[in-house]
């Protein structure tokens, strides 16, 4: 755990519908809004959301797993569905579906024997995405003078 609690990213427009988000470290990732004539690919927001989501996660998993020993296969696949009702828009249903594989041998035995604790585990306690998600937290906007 650092010192510091606060995390920080700037998200700057780049052009019509295309941002890019900085983080403290120099780190970048473009996004937008996933339409338009030009058959954008980038990334939008809520699906940034869901890789936050599985992100967050997998490290978790990883961590635990990876140290008995190296996986053959491992992706993590989140879903949901995106509604707009008298709530407004929001993701619902969201799931987390780990795949991964482990090759032959007395820790890959033990990795797998794991697995299904590590991803509880995250998802119960450790996953800080997922959890600020699934309990929730207000999120306070304001307007500052540039």
């Amino acid at each position: 755990m650092t010192d510091n609690p606060v995390r920080t990213v700037t998200v700057e427009r780049t052009s019509t519908g295309h941002f890019t988000a900085t983080n403290t470290r120099g780190g970048t990732i473009s996004f937008g809004t996933g339409s338009g004539a030009d058959g954008d690919t980038q990334f939008t927001p809520v699906e940034l959301l869901l890789a936050a989501i599985g992100g967050c996660t997998a490290v978790d998993v990883d961590i635990a797993t990876s140290r008995h020993a190296e996986p053959s296969g491992f992706s993590v696949t989140v879903t949901g569905n995106k509604v707009s009702d008298d709530l407004g828009n929001r993701m619902t249903d969201l799931t987390v579906t780990f795949s991964v594989a482990f090759p032959d041998g007395e820790g890959a035995d033990r990795a797998r024997a794991i697995l299904p604790r590590a991803v509880k585990t995250s998802h119960d306690r450790l996953c800080t995405v997922s959890r600020t998600v699934e309990i929730g937290t207000p999120v306070t906007a304001t307007v500052e003078e540039a």
